[in-house]
C-alpha cells in the first residue's frame, strides 16, 4: 500500500523575470512588472510530498525529521533571503519563473531520497498562483 506524506516549508526570495537576449521592450511586454530591474520578492510556500510503501518496521514512508533536514539543506539554506538571479548558481542562465524554481527544487531533493520513493513538489508564489512538478 502506497501512502503520500507531505511537509510544508517556506522561503523568501527576490527575482527578476527577463531574458538577457531580449530587448527591454520585449521583456516588458512579456514579463511586465515582474521585469523590474531592481527585482521584486515573494514569500514562497512549498509543499514537498513523498509517496512510497509504508516501512513495516518503522511505520514510516520517510522519517519526517529526515525530510525536514533535506528541505532545510537543499531549499531553505540555498534559497531563503537570496536574490535568485544573482545568488543562486542554478539561475545564472535560467529565468527564475515559478515553473523553473519548482523543477530546480525537485532536482535538488530527489537525489537525496531513496530510489523507491516518488516525489512531488508544489510551490506557491502567491496564495493564488502555484505550480506542481513530479518529475518527467
Amino acid at each position: 500500500m502506497k501512502v503520500t506524506v507531505s511537509r510544508r516549508a517556506h522561503f523568501n526570495a527576490a527575482h527578476r523575470l527577463y531574458r538577457k537576449d531580449w530587448s527591454d521592450e520585449k521583456n516588458n511586454e512579456v514579463f511586465g512588472k515582474c521585469n523590474n530591474p531592481n527585482y521584486h520578492g515573494h514569500n514562497y510556500e512549498l509543499i514537498v510530498s513523498v509517496t512510497g510503501e509504508i516501512d513495516q518496521e518503522t511505520g514510516y514512508v520517510i522519517d519526517m525529521k529526515v525530510l525536514k533536514a533535506i528541505i532545510k539543506t537543499e531549499v531553505e539554506d540555498t534559497l531563503d533571503h537570496k536574490n535568485l538571479n544573482l545568488d543562486v548558481p542554478e539561475f545564472k542562465n535560467l529565468n527564475p519563473t515559478a515553473e523553473n524554481i519548482v523543477v530546480v527544487i525537485y532536482n535538488k531533493i530527489k537525489p537525496r531520497l531513496a530510489s523507491n520513493l516518488d516525489l512531488e513538489v508544489t510551490l506557491y508564489e502567491t496564495p493564488r498562483n502555484f505550480v506542481t512538478y513530479a518529475g518527467e
